[in-house]
């Protein structure tokens, strides 16, 4: 009953929220966000825990602040997403101010695969949509398998409905098709500062220990492919901003593993510069560091 209600609420906010005027839609979401941050419940309190990490020296009365900030911008995504299907590309265009993308474009043209990794900042699925509308430009990528399975393919039938190729986490296939696109010269965009395999690479990440996944440094170590780091962020208009960041090299020398733990860790640390910047951005409602996971890595 509950996976049904879940999945019949996320489809009457792509059925609904996409109809209401844009400043009905803005105002109605972001009364949602102060109910819900008002609620004090368990996803607001983990948002408050992580941002204590981000801004260590933060007092309470702080935390609060980026907290409420911060579930403003996680409605402001999902208001964003919701409504993404019926924009034009000239909307989306002028939705989001890329910085240095000349080093996603020139990798492209040259024909060289490129792997775009991303943390949980800003509207991923908005940066997405200017790839595939305004660069004009295909990508893969994958996507959690949700409950109910319903739910699940919502979001893919919403993604690919946005230009994207989404393939699910579960099961090797999806490294192996990653892989072939690369080869080709294709996109691949990844959401990489969250493992969920519970067999990703150890990184030191504010001063703790957490797991990021292998996979964006795996692929260009096995295809030649350029791995861009990108950051997103709002900065109260409506345009979101972002910023490709240099390539993450792969080491000449060592083990693959040894190299894949170089290239997450520098992954892992332009996130956390881009997160500094911008806390209230990042969305990460759940447990990220090793210290707050339960004994297998799974959160309790």
């Amino acid at each position: 009953m509950r996976e049904r209600l879940t999945d019949g609420l996320y489809g009457l906010g792509w059925g609904a929220v996409k109809k209401l005027p844009e400043p009905a839609a803005t105002a109605l979401f972001r009364t949602l966000a102060d109910q819900v941050w008002e609620r004090r419940g368990k996803s607001v309190l983990r948002l408050e825990s992580n941002l204590a990490r981000v801004v260590p020296d933060a007092d309470a009365a702080r935390l609060a602040e980026l907290s409420k900030a911060g579930m403003r911008s996680y409605m402001r995504y999902w208001m964003e997403s919701f409504r993404l299907p019926t924009w034009s590309p000239q909307r989306i265009k002028e939705s989001i101010d890329v910085h240095d993308a000349h080093r996603l474009t020139e990798a492209l043209d040259a024909g060289r695969g490129v792997v775009l990794a991303l943390p949980h900042l800003g509207n991923w699925d908005l940066a997405g949509a200017w790839v595939t509308t305004d660069l004009k430009v295909p990508f893969t990528t994958v996507a959690e398998r949700l409950k109910p399975e319903t739910l699940y393919d919502r979001f893919v039938a919403y993604r690919q409905g946005l230009g994207m190729e989404v393939l699910p986490h579960e099961g090797g296939a999806a490294f192996g098709t990653l892989a072939r696109r690369l080869r080709s010269g294709g996109l691949v965009c990844l959401v990489a500062d969250r493992d969920l395999s519970a067999s990703g690479v150890e990184v030191d990440f504010f001063g703790d220990t957490a797991r990021m996944p292998a996979g964006p440094a795996l692929l260009a170590q096995q295809t030649g492919a350029l791995l861009l780091p990108v950051t997103l962020w709002y900065d109260g208009t409506p345009v979101m901003r972002a910023r490709v960041h240099p390539p993450v090299a792969v080491p000449e020398s060592g083990t693959r593993a040894e190299k894949t733990s170089v290239m997450t860790q520098a992954l892992a640390d332009v996130f956390a510069a881009g997160i500094a910047e911008h806390p209230q951005d990042w969305h990460m409602l759940q447990r990220l560091w090793l210290s707050d996971l339960g004994p297998q890595g799974e959160t309790p």
